[in-house]
């Protein structure tokens, strides 16, 4: 059973989980950060290669989390949507499904090649309302592929966490290009204190709240005032920054999973 709320503030932590962060201070070396950083594609492309397209769910919530999504906004305003870190086209692949093909027009991309070829394979993707492209958003220009200025809605779920703080800005500002003023960015990502945050063993931590997974890939762990920070300083309004707090719970197996995300809503400004 899983229940949902909003919260301003971090979950308390037990007093086990602070003592388990408070012996986790060691780092990995530079030079493994270093490697990280430049297997980071490689180490994508192989975890899709693993999981093809099984591994994440379709996310259906997204259209009752984000009133822009919902079938009736999409229908009125006609939207040209981007999402950055698409994946295999969890998120694109039911609006394109539950709505009119007229209706809104979707880009799509991913740092993983194996990952942009899936979505092109999925029965719901076609040319005439979906683009779908490879490119790295912390290097990569999105305006060479997207008319600056033209997109409505930009989706960021799971993604941002991807990417090393360092570069997390840089994104931001290469998808401020491609938005109309008004466009808005719609994100949820993890959230500081998150179940799967506080499982990793020691030599698992790059830096504060950004850990490596057994995979090579890598986990940050969001606060709001990280967000709140971050968007503000690219220039963009605050429409919503708040944290998901879920709690999947199983009696009989004796688990209970506190999940947090951050969510947000977040616009250019209209000059």
């Amino acid at each position: 059973m899983e229940d949902q709320k909003v919260a301003e503030i971090e979950r308390e932590l037990t007093l086990d989980e602070v003592e388990k962060l408070k012996k986790d201070k060691d780092c990995v070396t530079e030079y493994k950060k270093s490697k990280l950083e430049k297997e980071a594609q490689k180490n994508w492309d192989l975890f899709y290669k693993r999981n093809t397209t099984k591994f994440f769910k379709d996310r259906h919530w997204t259209e009752r989390e984000f009133q822009e999504l919902s079938g009736e906004s999409i229908t009125t305003n006609k939207p040209t949507l981007l999402e950055i870190g698409c994946g295999c086209g969890n998120a694109i692949f039911p609006l394109i499904e539950s709505n009119k093909k007229d209706d809104l027009y979707v880009y799509a991309c991913d740092f993983s090649p194996r990952a942009v070829e899936f979505v092109k394979k999925n029965e719901f993707y076609n040319k005439s309302y979906c683009k779908a492209f490879q490119c790295d958003v912390t290097k990569d220009d999105l305006a060479s592929t997207i008319k600056e200025q033209s997109v409505d809605i930009v989706l960021m779920f799971f993604v941002l966490s991807a990417i090393a703080p360092e570069n997390m800005k840089k994104v931001i500002e290469n998808v401020k290009r491609v938005l109309k003023p008004g466009g808005k960015i719609l994100f949820r990502d993890y959230g500081l204190y998150d179940h799967a945050m506080l499982r990793f063993a020691p030599g698992h931590k790059i830096e504060d709240h950004f850990y490596v997974r057994q995979d090579g890939t890598r986990a940050y762990y969001f606060s709001l005032d990280f967000t709140k920070d971050l968007l503000v300083s690219c220039g963009y309004n605050i429409i919503e920054n708040q944290y998901i707090l879920k709690r999947t719970v199983n009696k009989k197996e004796n688990i209970d999973v506190p999940r947090i995300f951050v969510q947000g809503r977040y616009s250019i400004p209209i000059d």
